[in-house]
């Protein structure tokens, strides 16, 4: 990466008074999550799915929940123990840092179900997770607005990627799902999400003549919501956006003058930006 580019963004973070976080997926690949980009990367990481069959699309749906729970939650219980043990990596820990020794305001928006970012102790309450979380569940019917903590112990038989055990509902005790929208989703319980992004606007109106920096990290353009809404903050508040991408850093043509992109990795790029902030 050149120097002179990594020394403007540094400069851009150090000169900002708010930091919004925009995340997704690729932010968890040097966690050492799996990359579900294409069929090809579900597949490297389930392989079970591709003797089936299946794509990410098929297997990430409520209507297993209903026809085939073991199902539904095989998948879902295999990414909720995942989320469980994988410690987020060092970056997480760098942009914290950032934020809170050079007393920046901040505030996250992520299209991660992981929960990753509170547990790098980011606070709950700066976080807007737009797709819901794994460590929350609902009912699948659903029986009422009712939305708890996932605190269930899925056991998964890896050789079939089903599960052994099934959630129930606290209330009608229904088969409970993870409350998060899924694809082709009616049911999802949208009152968490709802209130996290009550606030994120609450924060924007209280921000938005600040100097502000987005620091967008792993966003693809397949989904494309986390880009829009970096790219939105840019264009509305004269913000700078820093877009941190392997495959597609590009900044659009109409925002050249207010964002830079990083074909690289998380990790490596916020390393190399910390290194420039110290020295600063």
């Amino acid at each position: 990466m050149e120097s002179d580019i990594l020394r403007l963004a540094a400069e851009k973070i150090k000169d900002s008074d708010t930091i919004i976080v925009t995340a997704g997926a690729g932010i968890g690949v040097d966690s050492g999550l799996p990359d579900f980009r294409g069929d090809k990367g579900f597949w490297r990481a389930y392989p079970l799915y591709e003797r089936l069959g299946l794509s990410f699309v098929d297997c990430a749906n409520p209507i297993h929940f209903s026809s085939d729970p073991a199902f539904g939650w095989g998948f879902y219980g295999h990414r909720l123990n995942m989320y469980r043990d994988v410690t987020p990596h060092k970056g997480f820990y760098i942009m914290k840092r950032w934020i809170d020794s050079m007393g920046k305001r901040y505030f996250v928006v992520t299209s991660n179900v992981d929960g990753h970012f509170q547990k790098a102790g980011y606070e709950d309450d700066h976080i807007y997770e737009i797709h819901g979380s794994i460590h929350y569940l609902q009912c699948i019917k659903p029986c009422g607005g009712d939305i708890w903590e996932n605190n269930e112990l899925i056991e998964v038989d890896f050789d079939t990627m089903r599960a052994k055990n099934i959630p129930k509902c606290i209330k009608c005790g229904g088969v409970a799902r993870p409350n998060i929208l899924m694809f082709g989703d009616f049911g999802w319980i949208s009152d968490r999400s709802d209130e996290q992004r009550w606030r994120y606007d609450r924060f924007i109106d209280e921000v938005k003549d600040s100097r502000i920096v987005v620091i967008e990290i792993g966003a693809g353009t397949a989904i494309p919501s986390i880009r829009y809404t970096s790219e939105r903050i840019v264009q509305r508040f004269d913000a700078f956006l820093i877009r941190i991408n392997v495959r597609e850093s590009e900044i659009p043509s109409n925002l050249l003058k207010k964002g830079i992109g990083f074909p690289a990795g998380a990790l490596k790029t916020l390393t190399e930006l910390d290194k420039i902030l110290d020295a600063l």
